[in-house]
Parts: structure tokens; sequence; C-alpha cells
């Protein structure tokens, strides 16, 4: 009883792996801030319930897509051998079945409980992160990262529409963000992981254009960013609380890129990702506590 009780609880986390949940969670915790942002008083708890879970099964499943096209790609890398596909745990027809039940479910879910807008919107994003950006975008072409960006801008538009049934100029705002977010963030992160995209045959732009040219593009970018990130402010969505927030975040972010163009290292591109998630989650959470507590 107990060798089976640890077996299913083994299988569970290596299903529940393959939804690469540090980074779904980034993507629900966008959604909800969505939804918030939406009203000027409470979501409906019955709706936020079923939007944020269909959103997450959603996501998880598109990250299982991810994993079994990339096992062959996974299995090279240093960052992601020790996945279920890789190390052989899992199958590749038990992923397909994984994501299919995960995925239909979310969308079931918010189709019957939400409303049909956002199970497409969903639907279109698991498609342009699991078949555009998966399948076509990542192994072609050094912007994959640029064009693929807009499925993983998405989740606050989708939040938005969960709650209100339209997508409004504000939840595009939101996605500007993430999408102009999106480039320097990862770069961050290819930068010091070019040994493994280049082993990996991915034509990532540090290995297709050399480590400087990426890190004048996540400065460039990070600018970008920073006059995305005022946009809020300058429509009228936010007050001066998300105003300082978003000069002192994004300032912070500049001075990491500047070093990185400056001085590179390792240790600096590995700091410089961690803030970007850090940077993201806080810009959220200022101008969710702006709109709900200072409007």
């Amino acid at each position: 009883m107990q060798l089976a009780s640890t077996a299913t609880h083994f299988r569970l986390r290596q299903f529940l792996s393959l939804t690469k949940p540090r980074v779904v969670s980034l993507i629900v915790f966008c959604a909800v801030i969505g939804m918030f942002l939406a009203v000027p008083g409470m979501v409906p708890p019955k709706l936020l319930l079923a939007a944020t879970i269909g959103i997450w099964l959603v996501a998880g499943a598109a990250a299982a897509v991810n994993c079994l096209v990339e096992q062959r790609i996974d299995a090279v890398m240093t960052r992601t051998r020790a996945r279920p596909l890789p190390r052989g745990e899992l199958t590749s027809l038990q992923t397909l079945a994984f994501a299919g039940a995960v995925g239909g479910t979310g969308l079931l879910m918010l189709y019957t409980l939400v409303n049909p807008l956002t199970m497409w919107l969903t639907f279109g994003t698991f498609i342009g992160y699991a078949v555009v950006y998966t399948v076509l975008l990542k192994p072609m072409t050094p912007q994959n990262i640029v064009i693929g960006g807009a499925s993983g801008a998405m989740p606050p538009v989708l939040g938005w529409a969960a709650v209100t049934g339209d997508v409004a100029p504000e939840a595009l705002l939101l996605f500007l963000i993430i999408f102009a977010w999106t480039p320097p963030h990862f770069w961050a992160l290819a930068l010091y992981r070019t040994a493994d995209f280049a082993k990996a045959g991915l034509p990532m732009l540090p290995v297709t254009h050399g480590h400087r040219f990426t890190r004048l593009y996540v400065l460039l970018y990070t600018l970008v960013l920073f006059a995305s990130a005022l946009l809020p402010f300058a429509y009228g969505m936010s007050g001066w609380l998300y105003l300082a927030a978003a000069l002192v975040l994004n300032g912070i972010f500049l001075g990491y890129a500047a070093r990185l163009y400056v001085s590179y290292s390792d240790a600096l591109a590995r700091r410089t990702f961690r803030y970007s998630i850090a940077y993201l989650a806080a810009l959220f959470a200022a101008l969710l506590v702006d709109h709900h507590f200072f409007a």
C-alpha cells in the first residue's frame, strides 16, 4: 500500500512538472490581475474561480505540448534534461493524452462557466504558443521570442474578457507591457545559456548574432518596455501610485540592462532574469493596488 501510494505521488509530480508550474503561475497571476482591473469592485467569486482554473488548465496543457515537441532538444540542454520525457519517465502518448484531457477540460470550463469569447481567445493563445511558437518560430528564427511573445502577452486580455465579455483598450495596454517585457526577460536567460541553445541547434539571438548584439537589444527593448509601462498612466487607467512604482521598477530594470551591455557577466545576466520576473509581478500588483485603493 505504501509503495503504491509513493508511486502514485511520484507519477502525479511527473505530470505536474509537464505543466511548468512556475511559468504558468505567473501567467495565471497576470490573468487574475486583468480580471480585477476590468471592474471597479470585486470579481464574482464563482466567475473568478472558473476563469482562473480554466486558464490555468489550458496554459498547463500548452506547456505539456511544448515539452512533448521539444523532448529531444530538452535531452541535450542542461536546464531541461531532467524533465520527465527526456528521462523516459513518461511516454509521448501519455503526455499527449494528459495535455488533451487537461486542455479540453479547461476550454470546456471557460465556454460553459465563463463565456465563449474567453474560451476562443484562450484556445488561440494555446495554438500561438504550442504550435506557432514551439513548432514553427523557435527552430526557425532568432526573432522567435519577439513574434511568439504575442501569445505570452495574452493572459491579462483573457482575464479582462472573462469578466467583461469583450476586449477593451486598457486590456491591450496590459498586453503591450508583457509583449515588450518578453524579449529582455528571455534574452537575459539566453545570454547565460547560450552554449545550451547552440548545442540544441536553436537559433536564439545570442547564438546567431553574438552576445554584444543581444545585449544591445536587451537594452533597446528595456527602453521600449519603460515607455510601454507608462502608458496606463498616460491613458488615465492609473494614478500617481502606479506611476511612481513604474518609474522605480523600470529604472532598476534599465540599470540592469545598461550594466549588461557595458560589463557583462553570467551572474549579472542571471540576476537580470530573476529581476525581470519580480518586476512584472510587482508592476501589475502596483497597478491593481492603484486601481482599487487610489482610484
